[in-house]
This record gives structure tokens, C-alpha cells and sequence, in this order.
């Protein structure tokens, strides 16, 4: 079997989606859902909001590109779930500032990565990481780690996802 006979195509998907989207679970999804509008400059989707009678919110989404990302808020017995999740922006630095600017921390400044990109990394007040990329045409590849480069790449995430491990 191949992908193509597995994944359904994208123009195929309902609602012009993409065949994979995420979803997270945290606590205070609606602050969850504030945080990535005001950063990534998306509004959240049109009438997916579906409340419980108590507040909590069981499903929201926002559209990043063609991806929806789905939140709900961690209901009781149920574990919190933040993602790792990756986006391409124009401009590392100002995401990294915007999220700061709402609580979040910089796990990895904006560093010159392989194939003319640069790589940032932030913390959401929620255990999410996120990878933010961006072109960077004509911006050299680095020198490796194990060829005397830097260890930035690597170590800013090592270190913290060792400080989440209880989480």
C-alpha cells in the first residue's frame, strides 16, 4: 500500500482540512484558545465552540493554514495533553516576542537551521511546545554539533522537556 491509498487526499478532505490535524486537552482551553489567536493572528473557527453546561469547553478550533487545531478543556480524571507542534511563520523572532509578551518562554532563540531556515522554539502557558520556522533564503547551513558546532538545537529542548518530565 502506498500513502496515496491511505491518507485521503487534501482537496478530498471535508471543510478544506488537512489529513492530519491536532488536538490538545488542556486546562483553561479558552485561555488556550486566546493565546494562539493573539499570536498566530488567527481567529479562532466560526461556531466549532461547543461549551458544557459547567463552561468547560469539550471542542474549539482555530485554523492554522489548512490545519485545524482542535482544544479541549482536561475534564476531571482526564490527563492534560499539550503537543509538540511545528508552524511556519514569517519571522521567528516576532512570534517568539508576541508569545512572550502572553506568558510563554523562549526555549530556543532564533537559530540559523539546515536547508536556509531558521529554527525558534517557545513554552505556552499550557506544556506546549512549539517549533517555529521560517525561510531564510541564502542563510548558510550550520556547522553540526559533532563537528564543533553549536549545541543550541539540541540542548534548549533537552533541557526543557527534562523540567516537564513530572508533568
Amino acid at each position: 500500500m502506498t500513502t496515496a491509498d491511505i491518507l485521503l487526499p487534501e482537496h478530498s478532505v471535508p471543510g478544506d482540512g488537512a489529513a492530519l490535524n491536532p488536538f490538545v486537552i488542556v486546562d483553561d482551553a479558552a485561555g488556550f484558545v486566546r493565546f494562539v489567536s493573539d499570536v498566530f493572528g488567527v481567529p479562532e473557527t466560526a461556531g466549532a465552540r461547543t461549551p458544557m453546561p459547567d463552561g468547560k469547553l469539550i471542542h474549539a478550533q482555530l485554523r492554522l493554514g489548512s490545519v485545524d487545531l482542535m482544544v479541549a478543556d482536561r475534564l476531571d480524571g482526564w490527563p492534560a495533553r499539550p503537543a509538540l507542534l511545528q508552524v511556519w511563520v514569517r519571522d521567528v523572532a516576532a512570534v517568539l516576542r508576541r508569545a512572550t509578551g502572553r506568558g510563554a518562554t523562549t526555549v530556543t532563540g532564533p537559530t540559523p537551521f539546515y536547508g536556509e531556515c531558521t529554527l525558534g522554539r517557545m513554552l505556552d502557558p499550557w506544556g506546549t511546545i512549539w517549533w517555529l520556522w521560517a525561510p531564510s533564503p541564502g542563510q548558510p547551513d550550520p556547522v553540526p554539533q559533532w563537528e564543533g558546532g553549536s549545541e543550541v538545537v539540541f540542548a534548549t529542548l533537552d533541557a526543557t522537556l527534562r523540567t516537564l518530565g513530572g508533568r
